[in-house]
């Protein structure tokens, strides 16, 4: 009496998927087992696709047949065994040679003769047939959404899949934290460790809701599907899901990514003021140092001889001092920064904003001609595929850019009116920095306005830049105030009743007529 295996097999382990598969075939199995008096020994089960080799169970089951201990395997259908050429061409061998002597299948007759196994021999070939012909239409379908502007498969960490319209949209959630992790690595203030640690401030979480890392962080920012682009196999598409970000923001994150973060800077000096002023007698730069709790700053004597004291020059809080009076000559209070705001928002909304330039619209319609007949090229044979995708993608990145400056229009025709703004806004800021103790804050807003830092007989000069010298010329200067070294905090005191609580309006700042009536 022959002795059987039984072999059941599904393609997937996905829970969702198939779930009864593999149990239906065995309780199918045992009673076409009953009913046929066979004597099974052993049951393997697997789940894994015959598609393609290298299944192990699979691959032991035949092992234990050629050494003796079975004689037939039992299972649903040829197609349970091997959907490809070698495994088919295995079990065929094996009849062959007598290692199997018996198939016995719920759905197919096999007869271990010629014309048998001829007839197992094009079951085989049609299980092969029938996956790789499975694999041309679903490849074709996805080929055919993705030319529409769909996405195929589950949507990337900051969008969902919508299931009505196929499509994927903006995560509420995640989504604006998607794109506020490209606007901080943007700034060149953050390498990716320390963008994963913001991440997780933000509880920005995976797909499965478990702690972000560093590696996804790092895929997050190369990919092209959140300026609107999808890419399916190393081939651009123009997506038709609505964009987290622009292509100029992308383009600069990426500019940071080919450079290694090197546009990130962690200053790890205490000395805030370090390599920010420069002597004024000599040009050197102005080193610092730590003498009993303090710091100190001087010259560093390295280009030629310098009068300049070398040790315990100027403490660190009287240059904090002296750069506190010089801004003064650029602050503007509040009511003064409010009303100077509320003018330009009545200047805003009084322009025009409907300006669209048609030379990006006809270069736009322009692309799509090329498109069309880079295509047709491609079709014709004319240029091989590697140069249809190469010029292809640079044709559809050229789209994204013009979209994104027509997006950008209407920003644009006002866009003037931004940067006044934010100097009112820095101005106005002054103030703040002036109250409190925050040097580094102090520091970021010396290298916005001044330049020409330089220190000399213990007395710090710079200039402001444009268009804060305008703003320094108009006030009333602060230079002559009484400056003692030994007594920043009453000077301070003394400076914030003198000054702050003066010069409530500056008339000079508001025109009178406009040259163009």
């Amino acid at each position: 009496m022959n002795r059987y295996f039984i072999y059941a097999r599904k393609s997937t382990d996905e829970e969702t998927r198939q779930v009864m598969s593999i149990d239906a075939q065995l309780s199918e199995l045992r009673e076409f087992a009953r009913k046929e008096k066979l004597k099974v020994v052993q049951e393997f089960t697997e789940s894994r696709t015959a598609k393609e080799t290298g299944r192990p169970v699979f691959n032991d089951m035949l092992k234990l047949i050629e050494k003796g201990e079975a004689d037939g395997i039992l299972a649903w259908h040829p197609d349970r065994l091997c959907r490809n050429s070698i495994d088919g061409g295995k079990i065929i061998y094996l009849v062959d040679k007598e290692k199997i002597k018996d198939l016995k299948f719920c759905t197919f007759r096999f007869d271990n003769n010629a014309y048998g196994k001829f007839i197992l021999n094009i079951a085989f070939g049609q299980s092969k047939y029938y996956v790789d012909n499975l694999s041309e239409n679903i490849k074709r379908g996805i080929k055919h959404k993705l030319r529409s502007g769909g996405w195929s498969g589950l949507a990337p960490l900051g969008y969902l899949n919508d299931r009505n319209t196929k499509t994927i949209i903006i995560d509420p959630d995640k989504g604006p934290k998607i794109k506020r992790l490209f606007e901080a690595y943007a700034t060149g203030n953050y390498s990716l460790l320390s963008l994963t640690d913001l991440a997780r401030q933000w509880d920005l979480t995976n797909r499965k809701g478990k702690k972000i890392y560093t590696s996804l962080i790092d895929r997050i920012l190369r990919r092209p599907v959140y300026y609107g682009a999808v890419v399916w196999n190393n081939t651009f598409y123009e997506g038709s899901h609505k964009p987290l970000i622009t292509k100029e923001l992308f383009d600069k994150v990426q500019e940071i990514l080919k450079n290694n973060g090197k546009r990130y800077r962690k200053n790890k000096s205490p000395f805030i003021f370090r390599g920010l002023i420069t002597c004024g007698e000599c040009g050197c730069l102005i080193t610092a140092e730590r003498q009993k709790g303090h710091h100190y700053y001087h010259c560093t004597k390295k280009k030629k001889p310098c009068s300049q004291p070398s040790k315990g020059y100027v403490r660190e809080e009287d240059l904090a001092l002296q750069i506190k009076l010089k801004l003064l000559n650029i602050w503007i209070n509040d009511k003064t920064a409010k009303r100077m705001l509320s003018e330009l928002d009545n200047m805003t909304c009084g322009s025009d904003q409907s300006i669209i330039p048609a030379q990006l619209q006809n270069e736009t319609k322009k692309i799509d001609l090329k498109l069309d007949r880079l295509l047709d090229l491609c079709i014709e044979e004319t240029i091989n595929e590697r140069e249809y995708q190469e010029k292809k993608e640079k044709l559809i990145q050229r789209k994204y850019e013009i979209k994104s400056k027509l997006a950008n229009l209407p920003r644009e025709a006002t866009g003037w009116f931004e940067p006044a703004r934010d100097i009112i806004r820095t101005c106005n800021s002054v103030g703040k920095f002036i109250k409190e103790d925050n040097w580094f804050e102090l520091r970021q807003i010396c290298q916005k306005t001044g330049s020409n830092f330089k220190l000399k007989s213990r007395r710090l000069s710079f200039s402001f830049q444009s268009p804060f010298e305008e703003i320094s010329f108009q006030k009333n200067p602060v230079d002559r105030f009484v400056f003692a070294p030994q007594a920043p905090a009453q000077n301070l005191d003394l400076l914030t009743t003198h000054y702050l609580q003066k010069n409530d309006e500056l008339p000079n700042w508001w025109s009178g007529g406009d040259l163009n009536p």
